[in-house]
């Protein structure tokens, strides 16, 4: 059989918007005119593109990941955490703990309030019993309002569980690790919870 007379069989346009039938008139053809062939550089400039921002967004994150300090993860889980519980008490229809009265969920007037304060005892800022939305005026103006807190809070999870978070004094010690864990399990927590409304 002779190779140099058989004619080149029909192939498939690799222009996406194009995809005709063609017969190739030289060796590596894969487009069916120069116009598809302009329009396929395209498509594949745009790919290159597209990957070489891709692999230089994650390049930037892991740069930014190993950059970040224990006081950033720990900012991180506290997000995490205050976003749960506003969601958790918004969801329950609970008002302001300490002032009783009905809490503004539109915009930013809710804040999640800690009863022993982050400052006085860092051990307790992710125990969800020690921490419930309130309004701004009293969390921040007021000082946490911590009379009223107590009431309130006696009134949600009763007086020994109360009790056993004014006596917890232990010490613990949040590692990136710990943090990042925390992070997580909040963050799913909250999608839990949308889901559940949903």
């Amino acid at each position: 059989m002779n190779l140099q007379n058989r004619s080149p069989s029909p192939k498939c346009c690799r222009n996406p918007a194009c995809g005709k039938s063609f017969t190739p008139q030289r060796l590596g053809q894969a487009v069916c005119s120069p116009a598809c062939a302009l329009a396929t550089k395209d498509v594949h400039q745009v790919k290159a593109r597209k990957a070489i921002a891709d692999r230089e967004r994650r390049e930037i994150k892991v740069r930014k990941e190993r950059l970040k300090s224990r006081g950033d993860y720990l900012r991180e889980a506290q997000i995490a955490f205050n976003a749960y519980i506003r969601a958790r008490d918004q969801m329950a229809g609970h008002a302001c703990i300490s002032s009783g009265k009905p809490l503004d969920w539109s915009g930013n007037q809710t804040d999640a309030g800690h009863y022993r304060s982050v400052g006085a005892a860092p051990h307790l800022r992710f125990d969800e019993r020690n921490c419930h939305a309130q309004s701004k005026q009293d969390n921040r103006f007021l000082s946490g309002n911590a009379v009223d807190y107590r009431i309130g809070l006696i009134a949600r999870i009763g007086l020994e569980a109360v009790e056993a978070l004014e006596a917890d004094q232990s010490v613990r010690k949040y590692t990136i690790d710990d943090l990042k864990a925390i992070t997580a399990q909040y963050r799913a927590k909250l999608r839990d919870l949308k889901n559940e409304a949903a």
